[in-house]
């Protein structure tokens, strides 16, 4: 409501009052909290991750859409978090029963590959405001 205050329909979320937020909503709480949302350009190889640098990612990915038990003909885009917990990288998808272990670094790289070579998939990395304005996420070429 605060992105669009005199908007009659909210053009940040699902016309159905689902939830299905866009990224300004998610990138306005992130600055609420001192944090960015990072785009990340598909060209790159995941490689040059500074992922010490990274507190977590959110991806935007191709849902299937059902009612109940029943899979519909079409598919929209979801958001899911992944964020590592003692070493360990977590996806944090809520259509998931619990988080699942996605396991360490290169485990998360393949995790991250295998969305972004789905296509229709972005990835957004979550870091500090600081290491946004320096760019110490990414690694030198």
């Amino acid at each position: 409501k605060r992105l669009a205050p005199d908007a009659r329909l909210n053009p940040h979320r699902s016309l159905l009052g689902t939830g299905n937020y866009d990224v300004n909503v998610i990138m306005a709480a992130l600055q609420g909290l001192e944090l960015a949302a990072v785009w990340w350009d598909k060209r790159r190889s995941l490689e040059r991750l500074e992922l010490g640098q990274i507190l977590g990612f959110i991806l935007n990915v191709p849902s299937n859409v059902s009612l109940g038990f029943v899979a519909l003909p079409f598919r929209r885009q979801h958001w899911l978090a992944v964020r590592q917990h003692r070493g360990t990288y977590y996806n944090l998808d809520s259509k998931l029963p619990a988080p699942v272990p996605i396991g360490g670094e290169e485990e998360l790289r393949a995790f991250l590959r295998d969305f972004l070579s789905q296509g229709l998939c972005e990835v957004f990395l979550v870091v500090p405001r600081a290491v946004e304005e320096t760019g110490a996420w990414l690694s030198p070429e």
